[in-house]
């Protein structure tokens, strides 16, 4: 949901590669990453068709499964701003890849005249924001020493896609670089290599109908998951979610102890009542408003870095005694 351009990433590549692969083998010459047709024949539809379509099925699974677990960004960012990313970290990186072949003849005498073919540039550049933007949270230790959080099976994969070639670290050093070029701040490359507004237009209105999905709705039950690590995932969400009920309805009982009605302003007022300029609150004496509970700030940048304001994470943490968790699934779901 709210991602059509990684489906479309997803599913349209994968499906050329493999009828490359299974059945048209003869085509699979013109998506083949010649460098030296690009050089000396001046085959420049070769970067189109070379650095768009993986011709090795191993790198076609683990591009997909990192662009499905990348679609984050198009959700967080938009679509229009997701592709310019896409795109300008390809041409940065199609320009990276002829530079760092040309350093590597240089410095080591290695002459290299083709390269992986498949959409792996801007894959390796997306790792760049996950792991500026995307906060770790541990989920267990194995050994006692090392810690597995939620980007551990991601690194995982792009080592994977690192490991499947002998050339393929170009790409990959490529595409980190251009990602680096593309946020950084001081260059302003995503003011200059960005999609053009007529541009995500037309294709909001021709391709986005094709590959957006239904927003998924409360009625739809989530079935019991398939791996223990993934029940005891479920079985922790729940828990978080009985704490968080538990909780206010302990809170409503004591507000109906003392003569009054639950004040969900007092509780999040920054997300209750935030367009209504004529509500009222009433506020309760000094005497009864608890102490404020001390917040994490390393809690609250967290929070924060998923796109929250500061002051949603902090009401969000003082009402959860300062979890994380329980905090993240209230926001989420308010």
């Amino acid at each position: 949901d709210k991602a059509p351009l990684s489906k479309s990433l997803l599913l349209v590549p994968s499906a050329i590669s493999v009828l490359l692969t299974l059945l048209f083998q003869h085509y699979q010459k013109y998506f083949a990453y010649n460098l030296q047709a690009i050089k000396e024949d001046f085959q420049i539809w070769r970067f189109v068709c070379g650095r768009t379509i993986c011709l090795d099925l191993k790198d076609t699974f683990c591009s997909s499964l990192l662009i499905y677990n990348f679609r984050i960004f198009e959700r967080r960012y938009g679509s229009r701003k997701f592709s310019s990313f896409l795109l300008g970290a390809w041409m940065l990186s199609a320009l990276f890849d002829l530079l760092l072949v040309e350093i590597t003849q240089y410095i080591f005498g290695i002459t290299i005249n083709s390269l992986p073919s498949g959409f792996l540039g801007p894959v390796f550049a997306l790792f760049v924001p996950f792991y500026s933007s995307i906060p770790r949270v541990q989920v267990t230790q194995v050994l006692g020493h090392f810690s597995i959080t939620n980007k551990t099976l991601v690194y995982i994969l792009g080592l994977q896609l690192l490991t499947s070639g002998s050339y393929i670290w170009i790409l990959a050093l490529s595409g980190l670089v251009s990602g680096i070029c593309y946020n950084s701040s001081t260059l302003k490359v995503h003011r200059i290599l960005c999609v053009p507004n007529w541009v995500a237009k037309i294709f909001s209105w021709t391709l986005e109908p094709i590959f957006s999905s239904a927003e998924p709705t409360n009625e739809f039950r989530v079935g019991m998951g398939a791996t223990v690590d993934i029940q005891r995932q479920q079985r922790m969400e729940l828990l978080d979610r009985q704490i968080m009920m538990s909780q206010v309805a302990q809170m409503r009982r004591q507000r109906q102890q003392q003569g009054g009605m639950i004040n969900w302003n007092r509780l999040f007022p920054p997300l209750r009542h935030r367009h209504n300029a004529n509500y009222q609150d009433h506020r309760p004496s000094e005497q009864d408003t608890p102490p404020p509970t001390e917040v994490s700030e390393e809690q609250v940048a967290r929070l924060m870095e998923m796109g929250f304001s500061r002051g949603d994470a902090l009401e969000a943490l003082r009402a959860s005694n300062n979890d994380l968790n329980v905090a993240t699934n209230f926001l989420l779901q308010h």
